[in-house]
């Protein structure tokens, strides 16, 4: 299983001017074949901090979302209100043990 863990910061207000790209960036990532999980959180402290969770299949599952029409979109539509700081990483592991 690959997964992808990270925060972006983002300028005032862009989180407002992108959230229409962000949900449909999550919304078609969730339904490509070999997504796990998929998402963004906002931090409760800092309105324009995001933190993204990606769990995929494997490393053909993500490069193929890399490739997609709608990464492509979600990165021209972003590309105005880019992130102040983004801090992203990537592992291999496996699929985890339940916690509690």
């Amino acid at each position: 299983m690959i997964q992808i863990n990270g925060t972006l910061k983002l300028a005032p207000d862009t989180l407002s001017k992108g959230r229409e790209a962000i949900v449909a960036m999550v919304r078609a990532s969730r339904a490509e074949d070999g997504c796990l999980e998929y998402g963004f959180a906002q931090d409760l402290t800092d309105p324009d901090v995001l933190y993204l969770v990606e769990r995929w299949r494997d490393r053909a599952a993500l490069d193929a979302h890399s490739k997609s029409p709608h990464m492509a979109e979600f990165k021209r539509a972003m590309a105005a209100n880019p992130a102040m700081e983004r801090d992203l990483r990537i592992f291999e592991t496996d699929d985890g043990l339940p916690l509690g």
